[in-house]
């Protein structure tokens, strides 16, 4: 269940009540037809989405031995938001209840696992599933912000200027030899989800990755010279997407009056954060960049060794584990520009204390990073209770690493594998390249 130390009952308390204060923020912000939508194959319904955070938190704290085993606090809350069983299309025309009543379902809720957490210090198994719906909430709170970019809405707790500028550029390769690796969690790493199951071998050959994500500025150059428009720089599937949604641009961008690039950023016009990494990209349009640039995507194995290892002292290749690219100092302010850092994007070249050590920056933070792999199950994978986690998403996603500007810093290390399908641009995503083999 949980390897490593246990958090105490005040640690997971803590926890729950920063991340519910998150799920309120947004819910205050919502009212008349934003409760619903409009329909995005994309997003749930906030509304929906708000209720079904309160019934994961008690499916798996309060009724963990079974969904069905004890009833809910709220009638029928299986039949209203059981993800694995209702579809998005079905999630817009169910019976909810109002804005109201699913606050205060929510509400009995916490209350009543906080009420456990001070009857004495929780079991190993007790604070599996504590963290479990934590962590859920706040990938669920990351959702919110993509719903309110997606929609146009302007969302509590990000200001109004889209970048922070910051001095310079971070350029070139970082070199990283051959040799064998370890890739994935260890047994000691405390709450890994169970596609990080377990730490095990991986033959790497030397590759050379950019020690900054792709920037917008480069990105609207490979738009300026054409880059939607050819062909040859797009897989077939990549070309056939781009057909289908008539893309000619990436998401949110149009052009001014002056020919200049501008954005939208939660419903408002900027300009582009030229020295930003760029962002709301899918795995198609930052594969057609790498064939622009003469580059390419790093596998999921060499982004972990660019960001976990480091140069072993006798020369003899990658060697050491990290927590984070940093080392074990848990994030904070100077280190990624994680949830909390500003609630904006920052310069590529912003955040050196939190380079790698091999010399490569933001590989936490700031935006989450498309990798060239499938997402697949690591050997001897088990699937952990909340079952349909990972298993029914392996072949058909593509893995990201890193965490974004809106990601919570207690769900980041360096071994968390994040998955979407291709062709999600609406996601928090930018990418950085390799060197062509």
């Amino acid at each position: 269940m949980l390897n490593g130390p246990v958090p105490s009952a005040r640690s997971l308390s803590s926890m729950l009540e920063d991340a519910r204060a998150r799920t309120l923020g947004f819910a205050a912000s919502l009212s008349g037809s934003r409760l619903f939508g409009p329909y995005r194959r994309e997003v749930n319904p906030p509304l929906w989405e708000i209720g079904h955070v309160g019934w994961f938190q008690e499916r798996w704290c309060l009724r963990q031995n079974g969904a069905h085993s004890r009833p809910s606090l709220l009638p029928r809350a299986d039949a209203l938001y059981d993800s694995s069983c209702i579809s998005h299309r079905e999630r817009c025309q169910l019976p909810l209840p109002g804005l109201e009543s699913t606050l205060g379902y929510l509400e009995r809720v916490q209350e009543s696992v906080l009420d456990e957490l001070e009857h004495g210090e929780p079991s190993a198994e007790t604070a599996y599933f504590v963290l479990l719906s934590v962590f859920h909430e706040d990938m669920h709170n990351e959702a919110f912000a993509c719903a309110c970019q997606l929609l146009g809405h302007g969302l509590p707790g990000v200001d109004g200027e889209c970048f922070a500028p910051g001095n310079g550029l971070v350029s070139g390769d970082a070199v990283i030899p051959d040799g064998e690796v370890m890739v994935g969690a260890m047994l000691w790493d405390g709450f890994v989800f169970d596609n990080e199951k377990w730490s095990h071998p991986r033959t790497v050959s030397a590759f050379r990755i950019s020690r900054a994500p792709v920037t917008f500025r480069e990105f609207a150059a490979f738009c300026d010279d054409g880059g939607y428009s050819r062909q040859e720089l797009w897989s077939a599937a990549g070309w056939r997407w781009r057909e289908r949604e008539g893309a000619a641009m990436p998401a949110y961008w149009t052009r001014g009056g002056g020919s200049e690039w501008q954005w939208q950023w939660f419903g408002r016009p900027v300009p582009l954060p030229l020295d930003a990494p760029v962002i709301f990209v899918n795995w198609f349009e930052a594969g057609a960049f790498c064939r622009w640039a003469g580059r390419r995507l790093p596998t999921e194995t060499e982004w972990e060794v660019a960001a976990a290892t480091e140069p072993d002292p006798g020369g003899g290749g990658a060697d050491g584990r990290r927590r984070y690219p940093w080392g074990s100092e848990d994030p904070g302010p100077d280190l990624a520009n994680l949830y909390g850092s500003g609630g904006r994007l920052a310069a590529v070249a912003a955040f050196p204390r939190g380079d790698s050590a091999w010399g490569c920056r933001q590989m936490l933070g700031n935006v989450w990073e498309w990798t060239a792999s499938d997402f697949l199950p690591y050997p001897g994978f088990v699937a952990d209770p909340y079952r349909d986690y990972s298993a029914p998403w392996f072949g058909s996603h593509k893995v990201l690493r890193g965490g974004c500007f809106l990601t919570a810093p207690r769900l980041m290390r360096n071994t968390l594998r994040n998955f979407y399908t291709p062709e999600r641009r609406d996601v928090f995503a930018g990418f950085r390249t390799c060197a062509p083999e």
